[in-house]
């Protein structure tokens, strides 16, 4: 038993490190400009699956963006379809090397992320309440720009190493027209 649970948390471990670069969609167009895409209003349609597929919450975002190129805030409204609502507030800088860095109130931490072409690849830890408990989550994310009006965005979302589930959304600009 003991050897199993060893070889569990190795194999979670290595399958932890694995993964894309950012810097592999460097050319990849059209070329994803974070401020330029959320400064303005932004709607997101997405859903949280377990780890087996079953979709458990499904949602809406509009997010109101304003800011300039090197600071960027991002006032994220959720309607889940329980009828629930909840606000969380990114305040995003640009560091001297190009990377971005979050913060928000339920972030523990700071979030980092990088821009490579058209893909944003962002880290956290994510402070999750499920029936009256908070947890650390995790989280391993990457949004894509489609067109200037599109973004998709996959969140791998898990602890000690282990995915338990999945954030997908597709996000809209408001305001744009392809």
């Amino acid at each position: 038993m003991k050897n199993k649970v060893l070889l569990m948390t190795a194999l979670a471990l290595l399958t932890a490190c694995a993964g894309p670069n950012v810097q592999q969609y460097q050319e990849q167009e059209p070329k994803l400009d974070l401020p330029g895409y959320f400064i303005g209003t932004t709607h997101a349609w997405g859903m949280f699956q377990r780890r087996g597929g079953e979709v458990v919450k499904r949602f809406h975002v509009e997010i109101t963006g304003s800011g300039d190129a090197s600071q960027l805030t991002l006032d994220e409204r959720f309607r889940y379809d329980d009828g629930s609502t909840q606000r969380r507030v990114w305040r995003l800088s640009r560091a001297a090397d190009g990377r971005w860095l979050g913060r928000a109130d339920d972030v523990d931490g700071v979030a980092q992320g990088e821009v490579a072409g058209n893909a944003l690849h962002w880290q956290y830890t994510l402070m999750l309440p499920v029936d009256g408990s908070t947890y650390a989550m995790r989280f391993d994310d990457w949004m894509f720009l489609i067109d200037p009006c599109t973004m998709i965005n996959r969140a791998s979302m898990g602890k000690f190493g282990l995915e338990l589930g999945q954030v997908t959304l597709m996000f809209r600009k408001q305001s744009c027209t392809v």
